[in-house]
């Protein structure tokens, strides 16, 4: 079959006796390669799905049919072994390339490889077949988390032991796109978060599409989504209250969306070579001092991701001990990637000048995307965090 899903054939055992996959060095590679040969085909679809409350269909599809839905899987369930604190680096790398490509779908593929993270952490084993079954099958996972100021999400308890959903997320990526939205709501009585998975397919939210009127990341359909009136059951709620924002495992994914981002500037950097090279600009020796700059920058982020890889692969990284620091690492390797990409940015507008950021040309988008993606949450309190960190003697290794 000309469809047929990667690694469908492989046996998928009992995750209650099943041996720990090995490490397995030809997925990985594979799942590297297929990403790094999408890039440029999703950065030549990329203006085609730019448009406010549009959704990259055919680009996911591309990434469904290489297997990359599911590579954050252990090989055991299909996937490509993306899941192991070893694996880091090979998964921030597939990011990377999906970010060179196009920052709207490794927006919405990052959250999706999140959420399966979130399930593998959490989950029961028998959500966790269920799920990668679901992941196999081609659906697209995500997390909503942002609360909708006027009304939150809350959890009404019903007497069949399931759940009445009341209130809205907003900023939910792929809202109408997404068959399981990995989301966080208020249990009463002050007993916490809880998330849960949302048969999106099923219990449909409410999309108010008007939402999303953004700068940059317009294909990334990330709309206000009404909950109100849905119900869950009780084999939909993914761990125990409160576990969603456990360390590290909650600000120490941070370094996967940076990555992404990184993978923007590295668009950036690679185009505004392409423009001088056709303009016959190559011997402007500001334009040399330019790019010499951009090289120095774009090397400086791949050497914060090989170390937020490492840093995240230490024994001790996921342990109570060793949380803090991991936490603090991925907010520094955050905030370094942000200002790399901002000087990147700055650098190729005097580079390319006025000429350059007219249409159909990508720097515009390019532009907009990355500098609007690069607004992520509380990043003065990020920054400050590392201050305190350093400021109490603690170390980043050993």
């Amino acid at each position: 079959m000309a469809n047929k899903l990667p690694y469908a054939d492989l046996p998928i055992p009992s995750i209650a006796t099943a041996e720990p996959a090995p490490f397995n060095t030809l997925l990985l590679t594979k799942a590297e390669a297929e990403a790094a040969k999408l890039a440029p085909q999703l950065f030549v679809q990329a203006a085609a799905t730019d448009v406010a409350g549009g959704f990259p269909t055919q680009e996911f599809d591309w990434l469904r049919a290489a297997g990359l839905l599911t590579a954050a899987l252990p090989a055991a369930l299909g996937g490509a072994g993306l899941d192991t604190p070893a694996a880091t680096l090979p998964l921030l790398r597939v990011l990377q390339h999906i970010g060179r490509g196009n920052l709207a779908v490794g927006r919405v593929y990052e959250g999706h490889v999140n959420a399966l993270l979130l399930i593998q952490q959490l989950a029961s084993a028998t959500q966790l077949m269920r799920y990668a079954a679901d992941a196999r099958a081609g659906l697209l996972f995500g997390v909503w988390n942002t609360e909708d100021p006027a009304e939150g999400v809350r959890l009404e308890p019903l007497p069949t032991g399931g759940y009445r959903l009341h209130g809205a997320k907003t900023f939910a990526s792929g809202a109408g796109h997404l068959a399981r939205p990995l989301i966080t709501g208020a249990l009463p009585d002050g007993q916490g978060w809880q998330l849960f998975v949302l048969p999106a397919d099923q219990q449909v939210p409410g999309l108010d599409r008007s939402f999303w009127r953004p700068l940059g990341m317009r294909a990334t359909a990330s709309f206000r989504a009404d909950l109100t009136g849905l119900e869950i059951g009780p084999e939909d709620l993914i761990g125990l209250p409160d576990a969603y924002y456990q360390q590290p495992a909650f600000s120490g994914g941070a370094i996967r969306f940076a990555t992404v981002q990184l993978g923007g500037a590295e668009a950036v950097f690679e185009e505004t070579r392409r423009f001088l090279r056709d303009l016959g600009r190559t011997d402007d020796p500001y334009q040399r001092q330019r790019l010499g700059e951009m090289a120095i920058l774009l090397e400086s982020g791949r050497q914060w991701v090989r170390g937020a890889a490492e840093h995240a692969a230490r024994p001790e990284a996921a342990t109570p001990q060793g949380a803090e620091a991991t936490v603090a690492y991925a907010n520094m390797m955050r905030t370094a990637i942000e200002k790399i990409c901002l000087d990147m940015l700055q650098l190729a507008e005097r580079s390319v000048g006025a000429r350059g950021l007219l249409q159909p040309l990508p720097f515009e988008r390019l532009h907009r995307d990355l500098t609007h993606y690069l607004r992520q949450p509380a990043p003065d309190g990020t920054l400050a965090d590392v201050g305190r960190f350093v400021l109490e003697g603690k170390n980043f290794v050993g």
